[in-house]
């Protein structure tokens, strides 16, 4: 009891002590996006919009204000429906094939050439083989996206499989597991750390790309595309809310949703995050 006191009391410490470094991080950011701001309105005479002017164009702008003839609102849809698209393509063909490949030798060395040779190339520079392929528009989009964040969770799935221990397969097999027994009761909570791993970076990488991709060969709607388009129209502080947008999503994404939800997988297949 008295254990179960002090280890409660501990988690409270630590959520307090967290929560107060994450006030004072953001305190900091701001502090020094208000400098940037002084120094170059005074430096070059340029109006660059404050945290405080930021701020409340986002409200105005979630009020109703629109960017670009369309609502916040919806140039956010937008810029989430085409990431889930692609990082759903990214994640169905990556763990095909890294399955396939921490499996079987063969394969393994057929494919996971290409499959490195693919992670070496930044996201833009797929920019040219996108709209050769699918010209401006979404199509392009999702194939940067996809192609994006492939690799990595590929190669992740591939070593995850590739140290499951031949033993617990040889056991499964002598105990009369078929493929798919044999994949979903000792490779995919033998690879899982691994696997969360190649998505956490692969949604990383398909995040960042995704801005960058609606500027590009983005049409009409799009966090990204508002943001390149607020050079025609000077109102950068609607360019602005938009990256806060981006990044709180990508904050989101990353501690709300995915880090709880790899804890809880790995907390109830029994295994430890490997360092």
């Amino acid at each position: 009891m008295k254990e179960d006191f002090a280890l409660g009391s501990n988690g409270k410490k630590r959520a307090s002590g967290n929560l107060l470094y994450g006030v004072a991080a953001l305190l900091l950011i701001v502090l020094g996006w208000q400098c940037i701001a002084w120094s170059v309105s005074w430096w070059r005479g340029v109006s660059f919009p404050t945290p405080f002017e930021t701020g409340w164009k986002l409200v105005k702008m979630l009020a109703g204000e629109p960017l670009l003839g369309y609502s916040i609102y919806l140039h956010t849809l937008s810029s989430m429906g085409r990431w889930l698209g692609g990082f759903s393509i990214a994640v169905f063909s990556g763990a095909l094939i890294g399955m396939a490949a921490g499996r079987w030798r063969t394969f393994e060395r057929l494919t996971m050439p290409s499959v490195q040779v693919l992670q070496l190339i930044p996201g833009l520079a797929w920019i040219p083989v996108a709209i050769l392929l699918f010209g401006i528009g979404d199509g392009a989009t999702l194939f940067m996206i996809a192609v994006t964040a492939f690799a990595p969770i590929a190669i992740n799935v591939a070593g995850g499989v590739k140290r499951v221990d031949e033993m617990y397969i040889r056991a499964a097999r002598m105990l009369g597991l078929n493929n798919r027994m044999l994949f979903r009761s000792v490779l995919l909570p033998g690879a899982l750390p691994h696997i969360l791993s190649g998505l956490r970076v692969g949604l990383g990488s398909s995040w960042r790309v995704l801005v960058a991709a609606e500027m590009v060969v983005g049409r009409g709607t799009g966090l990204g595309y508002a943001i390149i388009q607020s050079r025609w129209t000077l109102d950068f502080a609607k360019a602005f809310v938009c990256i806060a947008i981006i990044c709180g999503i990508g904050l989101i994404m990353e501690r709300v949703i995915f880090i709880p939800l790899e804890k809880r997988t790995l907390e109830l297949w029994g295994l430890k995050r490997e360092v």
